[in-house]
């Protein structure tokens, strides 16, 4: 399987999965032009996807979803909820995910599963192919015992390093704000994010992608350094590390089987 964070942060999120047989797009929170360009910059046509499945109807992971799908004929998957709330959407192709369900594309399968944040039925995803799983969880506010179960044995990890605790404390933002950042339904801090990885470290473990950095509340540097201080503290894998940003697409993961 091969995997791009196409966009991470607050002003867009996409992920690219590629299996064997079958391309789908998880969240498009960019222009449909601008997702179509970056998609043409790792060598895929926007047309070639087999679908666009969105976590939740936040603007910055489905703002491109509607054009997009038009555009290029594509459906669109989320839950019934989601697609309800979802602004501005537009005559798409809809088919409807269930919470826990599958969604089975020739040789991937996409699993859902609930977290905690502030969207109206906001989920994860696993996805699968053959011995391959990659799980991708941001944007939620609290490692549920769910969460850290269905994220077990995953070869890639996509997970929320969103905030450094004092930068957030000591930052711009109302303090209305900053209570919904790290509240249970806001977003997870560095530590979060280091504290469920360490949970989560397996021998098989390949890569780990960080996502949803925070460009007020966070750096690179800092995230980095926190999950770095997990990864240099065992011995079972050695998994690759890759930064997502919101203005360029992050080098692309090929994972192994």
């Amino acid at each position: 399987m091969r995997i791009c964070q196409i966009a991470s942060g607050s002003k867009g999120n996409s992920i690219y999965v590629e299996s064997d047989s079958s391309r789908v797009l998880i969240d498009a929170g960019l222009s449909a032009r601008e997702l179509t360009r970056r998609l043409l910059a790792i060598g895929v046509a926007a047309q070639d996807l087999d679908a666009v499945i969105i976590s939740h109807e936040h603007r910055d992971h489905c703002s491109g979803a509607g054009p997009l799908c038009r555009r290029y004929n594509l459906p669109l998957y989320c839950l019934p909820q989601t697609y309800a709330a979802l602004p501005s959407i537009g005559a798409v192709d809809y088919c409807a995910l269930e919470t826990a369900g599958v969604l089975r594309l020739r040789d991937l399968e996409v699993e859902t599963f609930p977290v905690t944040h502030d969207a109206v039925a906001p989920v994860g995803f696993i996805l699968t192919a053959g011995r391959v799983r990659v799980g991708i969880a941001t944007d939620l506010g609290v490692v549920t015992r769910l969460v850290r179960e269905r994220l077990q044995r995953c070869q890639v990890l996509v997970l929320e390093t969103n905030h450094d605790e004092q930068m957030l404390q000591d930052g711009p933002y109302p303090w209305s704000l900053k209570q919904r950042i790290r509240g249970r339904h806001g977003h997870l801090s560095n530590n979060q994010a280091a504290e469920l990885l360490g949970d989560l470290l397996w021998p098989e473990l390949q890569a780990v992608f960080m996502a949803h950095i925070s460009e007020t509340n966070n750096t690179v540097e800092l995230a980095r350094q926190r999950i770095d201080r997990v990864l240099n503290g065992q011995n079972s894998c050695n998994p690759q590390l890759i930064v997502g940003q919101v203005a360029v697409a992050s080098e692309s993961f090929e994972c192994r089987t």
